[in-house]
């Protein structure tokens, strides 16, 4: 019976023929044992995926830990939830907007990235009790976008509108263009309303974002990609570039609010609040008995009435703070005035009480092994 071979073995033959090789008698041997382990590896070898690493450029390290990026991350998808809501409400677009991205670049990467004729606008920022000069942050929008909310803005149909790279803004949807854009920006105060108060303002619109000088182009910036699916029908892009001077002093200030609890210090406090308390006012009441008199008794109550308390005229009254019993006193006069003068404290015999109520079950258990 002939030697029926596997694919693996005929594979190594084949491939042995083709180099040239084979057994010099002519007949079809099986593959020998290291023409098997070779064939096993190269399938090994294409079975497992390829693992592409991010190249890490040394000469240029980075400048925010991970922990600052999910911050940012957190930030923009808070302030996509918002821009979602406005924009479906205020244009009537029906828009689903998330982050795609949020990633440390340089600044020149952002900018080849925008065709000359693109329109970006410059966004102020500005922070409580921070006086020096904020680098500006750029925004950028797809025109197809755009164009999509102005159409809406002046009465178009549900439908998108879609426009070419390069798109040039007429002087008209340059001026909607900037209203378009305020309420994009307004929203950014709110994205960023966990972890800071940060006000952003528009201040001005660059048509040629490529002759732009206020950024270094081997500066640090974060780029901020957010996906826009319109209506299921486009995708349109915002593009967010936030200059590394501008996250350093963010950042900053984040730092100083997670050492501040609203202002106060993670410390000891104890002596400020105390003595905070000590100038607060607190209402004493004297009370000098209780009786019980019914409806019908009152009513009929005249001046010169005498009321039965019950009650010796020299005992103790009980002095209320508040609704709390704290001291009993003797009634008397100070100064042609009622008085009262303090013997004991309440709360301090109550406390005592307690303690002797808990040691009495641990001496009739002493006592009670003693007796065993």
């Amino acid at each position: 019976m002939a030697d029926v071979l596997s694919q693996s073995q005929i594979d190594a033959l084949l491939k042995s023929m083709q180099g040239g090789g084979g057994d010099d008698s002519g007949s079809s041997s099986p593959a020998q044992p290291e023409q098997k382990v070779a064939v096993q590896e190269e399938k090994k070898k294409a079975e497992t995926p390829e693992i592409k690493y991010s190249k890490y450029d040394f000469y240029s390290p980075r400048k925010f830990t991970k922990d600052k990026l999910k911050i940012l991350t957190s930030v923009f998808e808070n302030y996509a939830r918002i821009i979602t809501s406005q924009v479906n409400g205020v244009f009537r677009v029906m828009t689903d907007i998330t982050v795609m991205e949020v990633q440390e670049r340089r600044y020149y990467e952002f900018v080849n990235s925008l065709n000359e004729n693109d329109v970006i606008t410059l966004v102020n920022a500005s922070m409580e009790n921070y006086n020096r000069k904020l680098v500006p942050m750029m925004m950028y929008v797809t025109p197809g976008l755009v164009i999509t909310l102005i159409d809406r803005m002046l009465g178009g149909e549900e439908t998108v509108v879609k426009v070419k790279d390069g798109y040039r803004y007429s002087d008209v949807e340059t001026a909607l263009y900037r209203r378009v854009l305020s309420q994009l920006i307004q929203a950014l105060k709110d994205g960023f309303a966990s972890y800071i108060s940060v006000d952003f303002s528009a201040y001005r619109i660059e048509e040629n974002p490529t002759m732009m000088q206020d950024v270094g182009l081997d500066e640090t910036v974060a780029i901020i990609h957010l996906n826009v699916d319109v209506t299921g029908l486009a995708v349109e892009r915002i593009r967010i570039c936030m200059p590394g001077t501008l996250l350093e002093s963010m950042f900053q200030v984040m730092d100083s609010h997670r050492h501040l609890a609203k202002g106060y210090a993670y410390e000891d406090n104890r002596e400020t609040i105390l003595e905070n308390i000590r100038q607060s006012q607190l209402p004493i009441t004297g009370q000098l008995g209780t009786v019980s008199l019914d409806l019908d008794d009152i009513y009929h109550l005249r001046v010169g009435d005498v009321i039965d308390m019950n009650k010796p005229k020299d005992k103790e009254v009980k002095l209320y703070v508040g609704r709390q019993a704290w001291f009993t006193g003797k009634m008397g006069i100070y100064k042609k005035n009622v008085a009262v003068r303090i013997n004991r404290r309440l709360y301090e015999e109550e406390e005592e009480e307690t303690s002797q109520e808990e040691l009495l079950p641990v001496q009739e258990e002493e006592e009670a092994v003693l007796d065993g």
